[in-house]
């Protein structure tokens, strides 16, 4: 589930907002047609095309895309690429990104003591929010490859099931570490598992977390970046300066900066870019919120 800053704003407020999308609640609207020329920034200056790693496909430039991370659905009209959750299944005749929590447990997994980071109480250190995940500790050499071993059998399982990409959540945890883990520490964890997922012939996508810069793509071998609230933060143009096109952005709708029409129409703000409601919400349910740019 989203990682990002912020919180649920005020009943009223969403609904507003959610009537500023120009669409109902639960609204089946098909996205635009992508522009055929991207721009890595609002001056035009032209994006650079990313490189995958050997054997993977990067999702379709400029493509319409859903992210079903809090239950399943039939993507709306146009969609061409979805994000699911490893549990869930790849949609059909989409390009899939299966979600996986490669820096924080997931709710109800058992893991050994000795790779959790753990308070100076002793206590496991929980995310503060998402109290049910608790910090991996990626601090040292040998940790990192225990972890990533761990987790290559839910990579596996993604390309076994039929999904094109894996998106690795939380590469950001180092920040809610309370010191214990560092952006470096990040980066040697964050290798190891996109060497995994290109093994298993799975494009990787960096989650967030805009100050890796070119780090990213050129030292860690991300191929593509999914991204939560980059115009709401106004990060949408670093990460173009590395990805180009190949950026899927997410905003929520109880925290926007401006109207959806205005975010869509900035130049910064990437052509694969969806409104949604914050608890992502399957199609049906009364908060279900989605509009793409």
């Amino acid at each position: 589930m989203s990682k990002r800053h912020g919180g649920q704003a005020g009943l009223a407020v969403t609904l507003a907002l959610l009537i500023g999308l120009g669409v109902s609640a639960c609204s089946d609207e098909a996205p635009q047609e992508p522009s055929p020329v991207p721009s890595s920034s609002a001056t035009g200056t032209p994006a650079p095309v990313p490189s995958p790693g050997e054997g993977v496909s990067l999702p379709p430039a400029g493509a319409a895309f859903d992210y079903q991370l809090g239950g399943a659905y039939e993507p709306p009209p146009g969609v061409e690429v979805v994000v699911r959750d490893s549990t869930a299944d790849p949609a059909p005749e989409a390009y899939s990104i299966c979600y996986v929590n490669g820096f924080q447990t997931q709710p109800g997994d058992h893991w050994p003591e000795e790779l959790l980071v753990h308070e100076d109480s002793g206590e496991p250190l929980v995310d503060p929010n998402w109290p049910d995940e608790h910090l991996l500790d990626i601090s040292t050499p040998a940790n990192r490859e225990d972890i990533a071993h761990r987790q290559a059998d839910t990579i596996a399982r993604c390309a076994q099931a039929g999904y094109q990409a894996v998106e690795f959540d939380n590469l950001d945890s180092y920040t809610r570490s309370e010191g214990r883990l560092e952006l470096d520490d990040a980066v040697a964890h964050a290798k190891l598992l996109v060497e995994k997922a290109h093994e298993e012939g799975l494009a990787a996508a960096q989650k967030n977390t805009a100050e890796l810069a070119t780090r990213g793509r050129e030292e860690i071998g991300f191929d593509f970046a999914v991204t939560e609230e980059c115009d709401r933060w106004e990060e949408c143009e670093d990460f173009a300066a590395v990805y180009g096109a190949h950026v899927l952005n997410i905003e929520y709708t109880d925290d926007l900066r401006g109207e959806p029409a205005e975010i869509c129409a900035r130049e910064s703000t990437p052509e694969s870019t969806i409104i949604r409601d914050r608890e992502l919400v399957p199609d049906g349910e009364q908060e279900h919120a989605y509009r793409s740019c």
